[in-house]
């Protein structure tokens, strides 16, 4: 490997761990608390709570609990707060009840947990306050299904959706309609107490209704609508009866739908953006140019086909050198890419596929020069894998055909894993304890130049 190509990826690295520092869920929910002689202040909201329940959910909670815990007199706890995690984030807090539970699919650790944290709710007043801390990977880890519809009719629901191509939205609206707590349903047990909640965003767009299944806010979906993503996805046959039962019994209203916007329970909800993919991408850029790279970024999120996306790169930088590009340029974007699996598949996820295909399209379009690709995860974990990611560079194939693999067949097998192993591009950094989508970076030092 060349120096000039030590320093691209180097330099990839870097711009991938500012972004990861941009989410830092400590310092995002520290900026917004504040307690003095008139109580509590959450942003711009003030009020003089007596009693305040803590409750965290997501790959950031233990984090962003920490940093409740420490803004709020423990005198002003009404019960121990409650932090729900995945088992790479998970690690004990004083004087906090932390449960690690089950991602990307449910188990039930995660519905015991929900359960512990329905049961608090009740216990809540008209004058206190439900401080919420959520983070992406919440809908997951907090399963509570509706009656009628056991845990392994929503895991199996969920795995079928998962590999169906569904984006997280409509995963989302259908796992709203199948439980207690998300789409409102939180909202709804925490009533008539006040509740705020504090999100750090890991769905495009930040819709705060898809954030974790919006357990605290208003659900514009319906149960048509899941109805209709799991007939779009043609998954609609092989979910569990039970489930199939729910949703058709809520479309002709003998099941309860989500509460909406005009419900009463959201006159005392309020809610704060703390931390979201687009702050991470903005600091991956300001670091590119701190390196004095040309930088473009892609103005929409990636979405789709996890391949489709890489290859849509992939054009962008070859039109970039065929105009005779003369700097060392970034594309730097984020999102949140999906995975068609067939019924037969390796081991990878969006990230390391979308990795292995850029590679793969960068040599059917011959990119001149040095470059290198970089996409992950910013909770460090890309599909059931310890990867966070990828990271190839201009002779990574080169490297994986020297280790006797057909990348092509792989990716085309989604069996990404093996060839960036191969390879050593698998991008490893352990779990983040944040999670705001992915992000992902080209570096390109057209030919004959050098990095300054």
């Amino acid at each position: 490997m060349t120096q000039h190509l030590e320093t691209l990826r180097q330099d990839a690295i870097a711009c991938f761990q500012a972004g990861v520092a941009a989410a830092d869920p400590y310092a995002a929910v520290k900026r917004q608390l504040r307690f003095d002689e008139q109580g509590l202040q959450i942003g711009e909201r003030c009020g003089n709570w007596q009693r305040i329940h803590l409750i965290a959910f997501g790959k950031a909670a233990t984090a962003m609990l920490r940093a409740a815990m420490d803004a709020i007199p423990s005198r002003y706890l009404a019960s121990t707060p409650i932090a729900v995690t995945n088992d790479e984030n998970f690690c004990q807090l004083e004087n906090a009840l932390v449960i690690a539970s089950g991602h990307p699919l449910p188990d039930q650790r995660g519905l015991a947990a929900a359960k512990t944290i329905a049961e608090q709710l009740q216990s809540c007043q008209s004058d206190d306050l439900v401080l919420c801390l959520i983070s992406g990977g919440g809908s997951a880890l907090l399963p509570y299904p509706v009656a009628g519809i056991s845990l392994e009719d929503k895991i199996a629901t969920t795995e079928l959706l998962l590999g169906s191509g569904a984006n997280i939205n409509q995963i989302n609206c259908v796992r709203k309609h199948c439980s207690q707590l998300k789409g409102g349903g939180l909202a709804r047990l925490a009533a008539p107490a006040d509740l705020h909640a504090l999100i750090l965003s890991d769905v495009l767009g930040d819709d705060l209704s898809a954030i974790a299944s919006g357990p605290c806010v208003a659900d514009p979906s319906s149960f048509a609508d899941a109805i209709a993503v799991l007939n779009q996805y043609a998954v609609w046959d092989k979910i569990p009866t039970s489930v199939q039962q729910h949703l058709q019994a809520g479309t002709v209203g003998l099941q309860a739908e989500t509460p909406k916007a005009d419900d009463v329970i959201f006159a005392n909800c309020a809610y704060t953006l703390v931390g979201s993919n687009a702050i991470s991408v903005d600091a991956a850029v300001k670091v590119a140019k701190q390196k004095n790279y040309q930088t473009y970024l892609f103005s929409q999120p990636l979405i789709g086909e996890a391949r489709l996306a890489a290859e849509m790169i992939a054009k962008q930088a070859k039109q970039l050198l065929d105009n005779n590009l003369t700097e060392t340029t970034a594309i730097i974007a984020g999102g949140e890419t999906t995975v068609s699996l067939s019924s037969e598949h390796g081991q990878g996820g969006r990230n390391q596929e979308m990795a292995l295909a850029f590679a793969l399209s960068a040599d059917a379009l011959r990119l001149n020069g040095e470059w290198c690709f970089l996409s992950a995860g910013t909770d460090g974990r890309d599909g059931p894998t310890e990867a966070a990611g990828g990271l190839v560079d201009s002779q990574t194939l080169q490297r994986i055909k020297l280790a006797g693999i057909d990348a092509k067949h792989q990716l085309n097998q989604h069996n990404s894993y093996p060839s960036l192993q191969a390879a050593n591009d698998l991008l490893v950094t352990g779990a983040t304890g944040t999670n705001v989508a992915d992000l992902q970076i080209l570096l390109l030092l057209p030919n004959n130049q050098k990095i300054t």
